[in-house]
Protein backbone atom coordinates (compact mmCIF):
# COMPACT_ATOMS: atom_id res chain seq x y z
CA UNK A 1 0.00 0.00 0.00
CA UNK A 2 1.75 3.45 -1.08
CA UNK A 3 1.88 6.54 1.28
CA UNK A 4 -1.13 8.59 0.43
CA UNK A 5 0.91 11.84 -0.70
CA UNK A 6 -0.86 15.71 -0.19
CA UNK A 7 0.60 19.05 -1.80
CA UNK A 8 0.17 21.96 0.45
CA UNK A 9 0.18 25.46 -0.39
CA UNK A 10 4.42 27.01 -1.56
CA UNK A 11 6.64 28.81 0.83
CA UNK A 12 6.09 30.39 4.27
CA UNK A 13 4.45 33.30 4.30
CA UNK A 14 6.39 36.49 5.73
CA UNK A 15 3.83 37.12 8.42
CA UNK A 16 3.22 34.46 10.64
CA UNK A 17 -0.64 33.58 11.12
CA UNK A 18 -1.58 34.99 14.19
CA UNK A 19 -2.16 32.62 17.87
CA UNK A 20 -5.97 32.22 18.14
CA UNK A 21 -6.70 29.68 21.30
CA UNK A 22 -4.36 26.40 21.99
CA UNK A 23 -1.31 26.82 23.80
CA UNK A 24 0.24 23.41 25.25
CA UNK A 25 2.54 22.70 28.25
CA UNK A 26 4.29 19.62 27.36
CA UNK A 27 4.03 16.54 29.19
CA UNK A 28 7.04 13.94 28.20
CA UNK A 29 7.09 12.37 31.26
CA UNK A 30 5.08 9.19 30.46
CA UNK A 31 6.69 8.90 26.90
CA UNK A 32 9.65 6.86 27.31
CA UNK A 33 9.42 4.01 24.52
CA UNK A 34 12.51 1.85 23.83
CA UNK A 35 13.23 0.97 20.11
CA UNK A 36 15.04 -2.30 19.13
CA UNK A 37 18.76 -0.81 17.86
CA UNK A 38 20.58 -2.66 16.03
CA UNK A 39 24.45 -2.72 17.45
CA UNK A 40 25.71 -0.16 14.71
CA UNK A 41 22.42 2.43 16.41
CA UNK A 42 23.69 1.59 19.67
CA UNK A 43 27.10 2.57 18.63
CA UNK A 44 25.80 5.80 17.06
CA UNK A 45 23.79 7.28 20.25
CA UNK A 46 27.02 6.66 22.52
CA UNK A 47 28.89 8.38 19.89
CA UNK A 48 26.47 11.44 19.62
CA UNK A 49 25.15 11.63 23.36
CA UNK A 50 27.24 14.73 23.72
CA UNK A 51 27.26 15.79 20.53
CA UNK A 52 26.51 19.46 19.63
CA UNK A 53 23.32 18.94 17.66
CA UNK A 54 23.55 22.82 16.59
CA UNK A 55 26.99 22.71 15.55
CA UNK A 56 27.72 21.14 12.36
CA UNK A 57 24.29 21.47 10.25
CA UNK A 58 24.44 25.15 10.97
CA UNK A 59 27.50 25.11 8.44
CA UNK A 60 25.50 23.54 5.87
CA UNK A 61 24.38 26.46 4.41
CA UNK A 62 21.10 28.30 3.19
CA UNK A 63 19.68 24.52 2.81
CA UNK A 64 19.44 24.30 6.75
CA UNK A 65 16.37 23.09 8.06
CA UNK A 66 16.01 25.26 11.47
CA UNK A 67 14.09 22.66 13.75
CA UNK A 68 13.11 21.96 17.47
CA UNK A 69 12.00 18.87 19.02
CA UNK A 70 8.89 19.25 21.46
CA UNK A 71 9.35 16.38 24.36
CA UNK A 72 12.81 15.49 25.13
CA UNK A 73 12.18 12.04 26.86
CA UNK A 74 13.72 8.76 26.26
CA UNK A 75 12.60 8.09 22.80
CA UNK A 76 14.11 11.50 21.94
CA UNK A 77 17.29 11.23 23.28
CA UNK A 78 17.58 7.69 21.95
CA UNK A 79 16.64 8.41 18.79
CA UNK A 80 15.78 11.77 17.40
CA UNK A 81 18.63 13.52 18.83
CA UNK A 82 21.57 11.25 18.00
CA UNK A 83 20.12 11.23 14.01
CA UNK A 84 19.23 15.08 14.02
CA UNK A 85 22.62 15.05 14.88
CA UNK A 86 24.33 13.32 12.18
CA UNK A 87 21.76 14.88 9.58
CA UNK A 88 23.82 17.89 7.78
CA UNK A 89 20.08 19.04 6.82
CA UNK A 90 18.79 20.25 9.97
CA UNK A 91 19.99 22.49 12.65
CA UNK A 92 18.12 21.78 16.36
CA UNK A 93 18.00 25.45 17.73
CA UNK A 94 15.38 24.78 20.22
CA UNK A 95 13.46 22.61 22.31
CA UNK A 96 9.74 22.49 24.09
CA UNK A 97 9.84 20.44 26.94
CA UNK A 98 9.85 19.95 30.77
CA UNK A 99 13.04 18.41 31.14
CA UNK A 100 16.33 19.33 30.33
CA UNK A 101 16.83 20.09 27.04
CA UNK A 102 19.82 18.95 24.67
CA UNK A 103 22.92 20.38 25.10
CA UNK A 104 23.38 23.38 23.74
CA UNK A 105 19.84 24.21 22.71
CA UNK A 106 17.30 26.42 24.70
CA UNK A 107 14.58 25.00 26.11
CA UNK A 108 10.60 26.15 26.61
CA UNK A 109 7.83 25.52 28.41
CA UNK A 110 5.16 26.35 25.67
CA UNK A 111 5.72 26.58 21.57
CA UNK A 112 4.63 29.82 22.13
CA UNK A 113 7.57 31.19 24.29
CA UNK A 114 9.72 29.45 21.57
CA UNK A 115 8.68 31.02 19.11
CA UNK A 116 8.84 34.89 21.12
CA UNK A 117 12.88 33.90 21.76
CA UNK A 118 13.63 32.15 18.78
CA UNK A 119 11.29 33.32 16.14
CA UNK A 120 13.29 31.73 12.71
CA UNK A 121 12.80 27.95 14.05
CA UNK A 122 10.83 26.11 10.27
CA UNK A 123 9.98 22.93 11.86
CA UNK A 124 8.94 20.97 14.70
CA UNK A 125 9.21 17.25 15.58
CA UNK A 126 7.06 16.22 18.35
CA UNK A 127 7.93 13.22 20.46
CA UNK A 128 5.74 13.66 23.35
CA UNK A 129 2.84 11.08 24.23
CA UNK A 130 -0.23 10.34 22.06
CA UNK A 131 -2.47 11.99 24.88
CA UNK A 132 -2.90 15.93 24.68
CA UNK A 133 -0.94 16.30 21.28
CA UNK A 134 -3.81 18.72 19.44
CA UNK A 135 -3.45 21.88 21.97
CA UNK A 136 0.25 21.19 20.65
CA UNK A 137 0.17 20.62 17.16
CA UNK A 138 -2.66 23.68 16.89
CA UNK A 139 0.29 26.09 18.72
CA UNK A 140 2.77 25.07 16.31
CA UNK A 141 0.73 25.29 13.20
CA UNK A 142 -0.52 28.73 14.10
CA UNK A 143 2.67 29.61 14.37
CA UNK A 144 3.62 28.63 10.10
CA UNK A 145 5.80 25.88 11.73
CA UNK A 146 6.02 22.09 9.62
CA UNK A 147 5.28 18.94 11.74
CA UNK A 148 6.84 15.81 12.64
CA UNK A 149 4.93 13.31 14.73
CA UNK A 150 6.12 10.20 16.61
CA UNK A 151 3.96 7.23 16.09
CA UNK A 152 1.37 6.99 17.11
CA UNK A 153 0.08 10.29 15.60
CA UNK A 154 -2.80 10.46 18.30
CA UNK A 155 -4.68 9.56 21.51
CA UNK A 156 -7.56 8.46 18.88
CA UNK A 157 -8.48 8.32 15.24
CA UNK A 158 -10.65 11.70 15.09
CA UNK A 159 -8.04 13.62 16.47
CA UNK A 160 -5.54 12.51 13.84
CA UNK A 161 -7.46 13.05 11.34
CA UNK A 162 -8.45 16.34 12.96
CA UNK A 163 -4.45 17.05 12.51
CA UNK A 164 -4.54 15.93 8.75
CA UNK A 165 -7.28 19.05 8.28
CA UNK A 166 -5.38 21.94 10.63
CA UNK A 167 -2.30 20.93 8.28
CA UNK A 168 -4.09 21.42 5.18
CA UNK A 169 -5.87 24.60 6.20
CA UNK A 170 -2.66 25.95 7.30
CA UNK A 171 -0.52 25.20 4.48
CA UNK A 172 1.83 23.50 6.03
CA UNK A 173 3.92 19.94 6.11
CA UNK A 174 2.66 17.42 8.04
CA UNK A 175 4.40 13.68 8.60
CA UNK A 176 3.26 11.38 10.98
CA UNK A 177 5.68 8.74 10.65
CA UNK A 178 5.83 5.22 11.94
CA UNK A 179 9.54 4.42 11.90
CA UNK A 180 9.44 0.53 11.21
CA UNK A 181 8.04 1.25 7.87
CA UNK A 182 11.93 2.89 7.48
CA UNK A 183 13.83 -0.83 8.81
CA UNK A 184 15.96 -1.66 5.95
CA UNK A 185 13.91 -4.55 4.37
CA UNK A 186 10.59 -3.21 4.24
CA UNK A 187 11.01 -1.47 0.77
CA UNK A 188 12.62 -4.69 -0.53
CA UNK A 189 10.07 -6.71 1.10
CA UNK A 190 7.42 -4.57 -0.89
CA UNK A 191 8.73 -4.54 -4.20
CA UNK A 192 9.35 -8.43 -4.22
CA UNK A 193 5.58 -8.94 -2.74
CA UNK A 194 4.27 -6.77 -5.71
CA UNK A 195 5.43 -9.39 -8.67
CA UNK A 196 3.58 -12.49 -6.14
CA UNK A 197 0.74 -14.19 -5.51
CA UNK A 198 0.32 -13.59 -1.62
CA UNK A 199 -1.04 -16.71 -0.57
CA UNK A 200 -0.80 -16.11 3.31
CA UNK A 201 0.55 -13.81 6.12
CA UNK A 202 1.59 -14.63 9.22
CA UNK A 203 3.08 -11.78 12.23
CA UNK A 204 4.35 -12.88 15.18
CA UNK A 205 5.51 -9.51 17.03
CA UNK A 206 6.31 -10.76 20.79
CA UNK A 207 8.38 -9.05 23.54
CA UNK A 208 8.78 -8.60 26.94
CA UNK A 209 7.18 -5.34 28.06
CA UNK A 210 8.98 -5.37 31.50
CA UNK A 211 12.60 -5.17 29.32
CA UNK A 212 11.30 -2.59 26.69
CA UNK A 213 9.32 -0.56 29.61
CA UNK A 214 10.20 -1.13 32.97
CA UNK A 215 8.18 0.42 36.01
CA UNK A 216 6.49 2.90 33.06
CA UNK A 217 2.77 3.50 34.04
CA UNK A 218 1.98 5.32 30.60
CA UNK A 219 2.10 2.13 28.33
CA UNK A 220 -0.62 0.61 30.79
CA UNK A 221 -3.26 3.45 29.72
CA UNK A 222 -6.49 2.84 27.95
CA UNK A 223 -5.57 1.92 23.75
CA UNK A 224 -1.91 1.56 24.75
CA UNK A 225 -0.83 -1.80 25.89
CA UNK A 226 0.64 -4.34 23.62
CA UNK A 227 -0.79 -2.21 20.79
CA UNK A 228 2.74 0.05 21.26
CA UNK A 229 5.12 -2.25 19.48
CA UNK A 230 2.24 -3.90 17.88
CA UNK A 231 1.10 -0.56 15.47
CA UNK A 232 4.67 -1.46 14.43
CA UNK A 233 4.02 -4.69 13.36
CA UNK A 234 0.83 -3.14 11.66
CA UNK A 235 2.59 -0.51 9.85
CA UNK A 236 4.87 -2.41 8.35
CA UNK A 237 2.35 -5.38 7.17
CA UNK A 238 -0.02 -2.03 5.57
CA UNK A 239 3.62 -0.96 3.79
CA UNK A 240 4.59 -3.77 2.01
CA UNK A 241 1.33 -5.76 1.18
CA UNK A 242 -0.31 -4.79 -2.36
CA UNK A 243 -3.88 -4.72 -1.00
CA UNK A 244 -5.88 -3.24 1.91
CA UNK A 245 -6.67 -5.27 5.11
CA UNK A 246 -10.11 -5.84 6.30
CA UNK A 247 -10.37 -7.01 10.06
CA UNK A 248 -12.20 -9.82 10.66
CA UNK A 249 -11.50 -11.20 14.00
CA UNK A 250 -9.87 -9.92 17.49
CA UNK A 251 -8.99 -11.37 20.55
CA UNK A 252 -7.77 -9.17 23.14
CA UNK A 253 -6.27 -10.32 26.57
CA UNK A 254 -6.12 -7.65 29.92
CA UNK A 255 -4.45 -8.22 32.31
CA UNK A 256 -6.59 -8.32 35.52
CA UNK A 257 -5.08 -5.31 37.01
CA UNK A 258 -4.43 -3.20 33.50
CA UNK A 259 -6.80 -1.23 31.44
CA UNK A 260 -4.72 -2.44 28.38
CA UNK A 261 -4.42 -5.36 26.63
CA UNK A 262 -0.94 -7.50 27.25
CA UNK A 263 -1.51 -9.96 24.07
CA UNK A 264 -3.79 -9.84 21.01
CA UNK A 265 -4.43 -12.19 18.18
CA UNK A 266 -6.13 -9.96 14.98
CA UNK A 267 -7.68 -12.05 11.70
CA UNK A 268 -7.35 -10.01 9.09
CA UNK A 269 -8.50 -10.63 5.12
CA UNK A 270 -6.82 -8.70 2.58
CA UNK A 271 -9.48 -7.10 -0.34
CA UNK A 272 -8.94 -10.30 -1.94
CA UNK A 273 -9.72 -13.01 0.75
CA UNK A 274 -5.76 -13.78 1.49
CA UNK A 275 -5.63 -14.71 4.97
CA UNK A 276 -3.59 -12.43 7.47
CA UNK A 277 -2.91 -13.62 11.10
CA UNK A 278 -1.37 -11.50 13.74
CA UNK A 279 0.01 -12.37 17.24
CA UNK A 280 0.99 -9.72 19.70
CA UNK A 281 2.27 -10.43 23.02
CA UNK A 282 3.83 -8.37 25.66
CA UNK A 283 4.38 -10.96 27.82
CA UNK A 284 7.53 -12.87 25.80
CA UNK A 285 10.11 -14.18 28.18
CA UNK A 286 13.61 -15.52 26.74
CA UNK A 287 14.39 -14.36 23.11
CA UNK A 288 12.20 -11.60 21.35
CA UNK A 289 10.19 -11.91 18.59
CA UNK A 290 9.32 -9.26 15.59
CA UNK A 291 8.65 -11.89 12.48
CA UNK A 292 6.84 -11.37 9.36
CA UNK A 293 6.25 -14.71 6.99
CA UNK A 294 4.53 -14.52 3.53
CA UNK A 295 3.75 -17.24 1.47
CA UNK A 296 3.64 -16.98 -2.18
CA UNK A 297 3.01 -18.62 -4.87
CA UNK A 298 6.64 -18.03 -6.14
CA UNK A 299 8.58 -18.81 -2.44
CA UNK A 300 8.52 -17.71 1.33
CA UNK A 301 9.71 -14.13 2.55
CA UNK A 302 10.75 -13.65 6.18
CA UNK A 303 11.09 -10.22 7.83
CA UNK A 304 13.12 -10.64 11.15
CA UNK A 305 14.12 -8.23 13.60
CA UNK A 306 11.88 -5.75 13.33
CA UNK A 307 11.81 -5.52 9.47
CA UNK A 308 15.78 -5.00 9.60
CA UNK A 309 16.62 -8.64 7.83
CA UNK A 310 14.91 -10.07 4.99
CA UNK A 311 15.46 -13.66 4.00
CA UNK A 312 13.50 -15.41 0.97
CA UNK A 313 13.50 -19.42 0.77
CA UNK A 314 15.76 -19.08 4.37
CA UNK A 315 18.72 -17.25 2.54
CA UNK A 316 19.73 -13.77 4.22
CA UNK A 317 19.23 -11.03 1.52
CA UNK A 318 21.18 -7.25 1.32
CA UNK A 319 18.95 -4.74 2.13
CA UNK A 320 21.59 -2.30 4.12
CA UNK A 321 21.67 -1.50 7.71
CA UNK A 322 20.53 2.02 7.44
CA UNK A 323 18.99 3.36 10.66
CA UNK A 324 15.24 3.83 10.73
CA UNK A 325 15.54 7.10 12.50
CA UNK A 326 18.25 8.21 9.85
CA UNK A 327 15.80 7.04 7.12
CA UNK A 328 12.97 9.29 8.97
CA UNK A 329 14.80 12.61 8.96
CA UNK A 330 15.87 12.10 5.19
CA UNK A 331 12.58 11.46 4.17
CA UNK A 332 10.82 14.65 6.20
CA UNK A 333 13.64 16.73 4.88
CA UNK A 334 12.51 15.79 1.37
CA UNK A 335 8.84 16.04 2.54
CA UNK A 336 9.63 20.09 3.11
CA UNK A 337 11.75 20.69 -0.18
CA UNK A 338 8.80 19.08 -2.07
CA UNK A 339 6.24 20.90 0.31
CA UNK A 340 4.54 17.70 0.67
CA UNK A 341 2.59 15.87 3.28
CA UNK A 342 2.97 12.37 3.98
CA UNK A 343 0.00 11.04 6.11
CA UNK A 344 -1.41 7.47 6.33
CA UNK A 345 -3.38 6.42 9.62
CA UNK A 346 -4.41 3.02 8.21
CA UNK A 347 -2.06 1.44 11.20
CA UNK A 348 -3.57 3.04 13.60
CA UNK A 349 -7.17 2.61 12.12
CA UNK A 350 -6.89 -1.08 12.37
CA UNK A 351 -5.83 -0.80 16.09
CA UNK A 352 -8.70 0.96 16.58
CA UNK A 353 -10.82 -1.48 14.99
CA UNK A 354 -9.40 -4.39 17.40
CA UNK A 355 -10.78 -2.34 20.34
CA UNK A 356 -13.82 -2.04 18.74
CA UNK A 357 -14.96 -5.56 17.21
CA UNK A 358 -12.27 -7.42 19.91
CA UNK A 359 -12.95 -9.93 22.31
CA UNK A 360 -12.07 -9.11 25.48
CA UNK A 361 -10.60 -11.59 28.11
CA UNK A 362 -9.15 -11.46 31.85
CA UNK A 363 -5.67 -12.98 32.41
CA UNK A 364 -3.97 -13.06 35.44
CA UNK A 365 -2.64 -9.67 37.03
CA UNK A 366 0.66 -7.97 35.85
CA UNK A 367 3.54 -7.94 37.72
CA UNK A 368 6.94 -6.36 36.63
Amino acid sequence: MHRPKSKVGGTRPIDRPPLRRYVGVIDEDRRCAAVPRSGEERGLTTALESHDITGEAAEAGAGTIRIALAGIGKIARDQHIPHLAANKRFSVVAAVTGHTPPEGVPGFRTITEMMQAVPDVQAISICTPPRGRLALIEEALEHGLDVMIEKPPAATLSEAEDFVRLAREAGRVLFTTWHSREAAGVEPARAWLAEREIRRVEVNWKEDVRVWHPGQAWIWEPGIGVFDPGINALSVITQILPRPLLLQDAALRFPSNRPAPIAADLSFTDTAGVPVDVFFDFDQRGPQTWDVDVETDRGHLKLSMGASKMFVDGVEQDVGDEPEYARLYRRFADLLDRRESDVDLSPFRHVADAFLIGRRSEVGAFEE
